[in-house]
């Protein structure tokens, strides 16, 4: 042992000698004798003492070069077993000792790559043995950092040497074990390096994300000189980016570069010149290849459209040379784009223009990206169109013409069309010029020039793909030139009466307008076509002074006078559409009657002229109603049609002598044919969505229209209705059972969450006095609150918060429950009480703010109540507390658990969250801490004693200020005061916290 340990001194200082000594002579003889070392016969043995034992890092390296001698010898090879054992002990040593040196780790993976080659073909009971570098290096890929970079080191390594050739082994055998290694393992390998590369990836995008305000302005430019000197290694060498998913990364890296650096600080990076040029390319290439990964071209759009954005506002004086590129990369995208159309076609592709949200994302980012440099934008895409223009007219005109030829030409023009109305939209976003207003004019001409020409042959054919895209069109050209805030001496119109006699915005609306009927004439079962026409007549009957211009034009009372399936098929009942097809009638009626209010003051004739086909709608339904059989599906489908326009009409009527009129309209005669409907079809939400949503609108009191005279029973009597819908609903919606889960939507929530808005908006439309009912044995009221909890009881807990709709309409009419009608909360069983209070609990750490709030504000009106009857139970009354009242308060006090887990649950939002919506949590959190005053005592020392002990003094100070001043009363003037100081107390208790390790546990505050 002695001796062992003697030889391995001697080794370790001979290697010293080699390494280190700066004398040649003393150099020569340490290599003199480890030569004799390596040759000895207790080489082996002495190896792995040198590796197990050897303190110094040199020692490792010549036990690790020694080995790799000794495996590679061709005389005297060492046994099979031995060099298996080598391998392991190789693998288990690199295992165990990630902190080795860089050349020794390099020596010992040199070692296992060589007896992985040399063994290649080695078998031990039928097994090649040495073929298992993907396991062996996987153990090492799934550790830390550390172990990862010795795995990919291994396996990048193993293919250096399984492709070099030496020359102490013959060349057929290298070839031999080169060939099998590639056939049988090198794609293997090849796919775990893009798996990690994309994992590398990853993780740059992450680290690139990294908050801006973690760095001073000199940390912030080296970090982000760092970034983009590698983004400039990786475009100088792209050849792993040929693998999707590495691409898509790398993508996402880049887009990362702008949203989280400023423009300014780029171009101050070193070789930015180099690297815009580098990153221009790539993405000029990237769109010119657009079948190769589609879903990444939103990140390059999005980087060089925010890099656009930024140009008015770069104040650096370096040149960031996005005038030369960025033009490059909209010729790119627009080129490739018309390129696609024939190859698609051709090859039967997937076409993009089927896509429309991915298609308006991307011209969302181009409209930006293509104003840089406008009139370069301009120029290409009016030589462009004119070349497309001109070939579709010849091919028109052609007898001979094929359908692929024209079917290319519609394609190009199609995204031609969607790209102009892009750039055109983009306006909005750049300072304009009157030379940029006349490029525009130049685009919109041409555009309604095409429009002729396509609208003229549409009687023989048309194109859906291309009138999509007229539409996105006119909806841009709507948005930047017809309005009250557009300047109408703009250069556009000029260019507009020149070419096509447009001389005003009146004249443009015509040529909107008559689009629209035109649509509306040859497109009415094309149902995107209509639905996105009936959204622009919609668009276009919001503004003011535009408005009344379109009211003035004979084809816009033409569609006031004539709104009949004669004219426009789409109002048609047919048998072969869905009855969910017909949503967009209420689109059409909403702009209807827009239109019609403008000159319709009190003129009761032209209203009821307006309505006669929707009289003669209700009267055929009633006609079949009273009939003992009638056609079910044609009765629901002419129902579901007029409820829906009907509905358009409510929502646009917003002034109250035109919803009078409608009200004394519907209301009584046409009221008992909606509440058949919902008695029939209760199970068809087809059918009883509509009828709903009509009846939440009528109950709206939408601009204070519901304003009935003083001697009118009107608002009582609407009310009644509604209840009673609401009542007939709600019974039969329960007999339904169990509904599969992923129904119970569509078939029961949907329909209940339109009935509490609809209880919600009666409730709160002050055009009611509820005390009335209960005074005269009305039973309205108390039949709608009842069917309320009746609907609520079958709702689980999680459903109020899984489906947004269903929340935001359980708690706003929570909300006014709480605030108008405690009594009947407070009259309610103890387990209802309890299943509210969980659902306002939970509704506390809701992710949409709206619903937290609303809960905050039920909390609040709960507690004051509470709060209220409590100091009325204190005091020295004649009058004793109502039964109501004192049955809530012995429930409160029963289970003082709920009220205390919701203290917690506040007060934990405020000190340890982002407490978004601060001033609504501190409204019930008075109240909690007055009800509660030992529990918040007990929850204020808990807070203070789970700090460090240096910062604990300072947070008790924090809750001794907040409650400095407060009286224990529920006063505005209190309250107000409480408020102000949570504010001051979440301030101090984020600066209390700071740096410190400790900090209460959430989970522990809730128990």
């Amino acid at each position: 042992m002695a001796d062992h340990v003697q030889s391995l001194a001697q080794l370790e200082n001979l290697c010293k000698q080699l390494y280190e000594t700066t004398d040649t002579t003393t150099r020569l003889q340490a290599e003199k004798a480890l030569v004799e070392f390596t040759n000895s016969p207790d080489c082996l043995s002495k190896c792995q003492l040198l590796l197990e034992r050897g303190s110094s890092s040199y020692s490792q390296l010549l036990a690790a070069t020694c080995l790799t001698k000794l495996v590679s010898r061709t005389n005297n090879p060492l046994p099979l077993e031995q060099r298996i054992d080598i391998r392991n002990y190789v693998l288990n040593y690199l295992a165990t000792r990630p902190k080795l040196a860089t050349f020794v780790t390099q020596a010992l993976i040199q070692l296992y790559a060589r007896i992985t080659k040399l063994g290649w073909f080695d078998c031990q009971k039928d097994d090649y043995v040495f073929r298992n570098a993907i396991t062996d290096v996987t153990r090492f890929l799934q550790d830390s950092v550390e172990y990862c970079i010795i795995g990919v080191t291994i396996l990048s390594q193993l293919t250096n040497e399984i492709n070099q050739a030496d020359t102490t082994h013959p060349l057929t055998k290298h070839r031999k074990i080169a060939s099998s290694f590639r056939d049988s393992s090198l794609f293997d390998i090849f796919t775990l390096s893009c798996n990690l590369l994309k994992q590398v990836l990853s993780c740059l995008v992450q680290i690139a994300s990294v908050r801006r305000s973690l760095f001073n302005n000199a940390e912030r430019a080296k970090f982000l000189s760092h970034l983009v000197d590698g983004v400039k290694r990786i475009l100088e060498n792209p050849q792993s980016l040929s693998d999707p998913n590495n691409y898509h990364e790398f993508c996402r890296l880049l887009a990362r570069l702008k949203s989280n650096y400023q423009l300014g600080e780029l171009v101050k990076v070193e070789n930015y010149p180099e690297v815009i040029r580098l990153i221009a390319n790539f993405t000029v290439t990237s769109l010119q290849h657009w079948e190769f990964a589609p879903n990444s071209v939103h990140y390059l759009l999005s980087l060089w459209q925010r890099l656009a954005a930024s140009v008015p506002y770069v104040k650096a004086t370096e040149p960031h040379m996005l005038e030369t590129y960025t033009p490059e990369v909209t010729k790119a995208y627009i080129t490739s784009r018309l390129e696609s159309v024939h190859i698609i076609l051709r090859d039967g592709l997937e076409d993009p223009l089927e896509d429309t949200g991915l298609v308006q994302q991307q011209l969302d980012q181009l409209s930006t990206i293509g104003r840089c440099e406008y009139e370069k934008t301009c120029a290409l895409l009016v030589q462009l169109f004119d070349q497309s223009a001109q070939s579709y007219q010849e091919l028109l005109q052609s007898a001979s013409a094929s359908p692929m030829d024209i079917a290319v030409q519609e394609g190009r023009l199609t995204w031609l069309v969607y790209i102009i109305g892009a750039v055109i939209g983009g306006r909005v976003s750049f300072a304009s010029t009157d030379e940029q207003d006349a490029m525009d004019g130049e685009l919109v001409c041409r555009v309604l020039q095409l429009m002729n020409l396509t609208d003229s042959r549409l009687a023989q054919a048309g194109n859906e793909k291309l009138e999509l895209a007229m539409l996105s069109f006119f909806e841009q050209f709507r948005k930047i030139y017809i309005g009250d805030q557009v300047q109408k001496s703009s250069k556009l119109y000029r260019r507009l009466s020149e070419v096509l006699g447009l001389n005003d915005e009146t004249m443009v609306l015509s040529v909107f307008i008559g689009k629209i009927i035109t649509n509306l004439k040859y497109w009415g079962r094309c149902e995107p076509i209509t639905s996105k026409t009936l959204q622009l007549l919609n668009d276009l009957s919001i503004g003011y002074s535009s408005v009344r211009k379109l009211v003035k034009l004979s084809a816009v009372q033409f569609m006031l006078n004539n709104h009949t399936s004669e004219h426009f098929s789409f109002l048609g009942i047919n048998n072969q559409s869905n009855l969910t097809d017909m949503r967009c009638r209420t689109t059409f009626y909403t702009a209807l009657g827009r239109l019609l209010m403008v000159d319709l003051g009190e003129d009761e004739d032209q209203y009821e002229q307006f309505m006669l086909p929707l009289t003669a709608a209700f009267e055929a339904v009633a006609q079949m109603f009273s009939s003992n059989s009638f056609n079910e599906q044609e009765a629901k489908r002419t129902l579901v049609g007029l409820v829906r326009d009907l509905r358009g009409i409510a929502f646009a009527f917003n002034a109250k002598t035109s919803f009078m009129m409608l009200f004394e309209w519907i209301y009584p005669s046409y009221m008992p044919i909606l509440q058949r409907a919902i008695e029939l079809w209760y199970h068809d939400p087809a059918c009883t969505t509509p009828v709903l949503k009509l009846m939440a609108e009528l109950v709206h009191n939408r601009s204070q229209r519901l304003q009935f005279d003083v001697s009118s029973p009107n608002g009582i009597l609407l009310f009644r209705e509604t209840s009673k819908m609401i009542t007939m609903y709600g019974n039969r919606i329960l007999t339904l059972g169990e509904v599969p889960k992923d129904q119970v939507y569509a078939l029961k929530l949907k329909g209940i969450s339109i009935c509490f808005s609809m209880l919600k908006a009666a409730l709160s439309g002050s055009y009611v006095n509820f005390g009335v009912f209960r005074l005269y044995g009305d039973d309205a009221l108390d039949n709608a609150l009842q069917t309320f909890i009746k609907l609520l009881l079958s709702i689980p807990h999680s459903d109020l918060l899984d489906y947004p709709k269903l929340s935001q309409s359980y708690y706003s009419l929570l909300e006014v429950l709480t605030q108008d009608h405690m009594n009947f909360i407070a009259s309610l069983e103890p387990h209802v009480i309890m299943y509210i209070l969980s659902s306002i609990s939970e509704g506390l750490t809701a992710l949409d703010t709206m619903v937290c709030t609303g809960c905050c504000s039920c909390l609040d009106h709960i507690v004051t109540y509470l709060f209220k009857q409590l100091s009325r139970s204190t005091k020295k009354r004649t009058t004793p507390l109502n039964q109501e009242s004192d049955r809530f308060l012995h429930i409160m006090q029963q289970h003082p658990e709920m009220i205390q887990q919701m203290l917690s649950t506040v007060l934990n939002i405020i000190i340890f969250e982002d407490c978004r919506n601060q001033w609504s949590m501190s409204r019930p959190l008075l109240g909690l801490i007055l009800l509660n005053e030992k529990y918040f005592s007990d929850l204020r020392n808990s807070i203070v004693n789970s700090q460090p002990p240096e910062k604990q003094q300072a947070m008790h100070l924090c809750f001794e200020n907040l409650m400095e001043g407060i009286e224990r009363n529920l006063l505005t003037k209190n309250r107000d005061r409480f408020t102000q100081n949570l504010s001051a107390f979440r301030r101090e208790v984020n600066d209390s916290m700071k740096n410190s390790t400790y900090g209460v546990n959430s989970n522990d505050m809730m128990s």
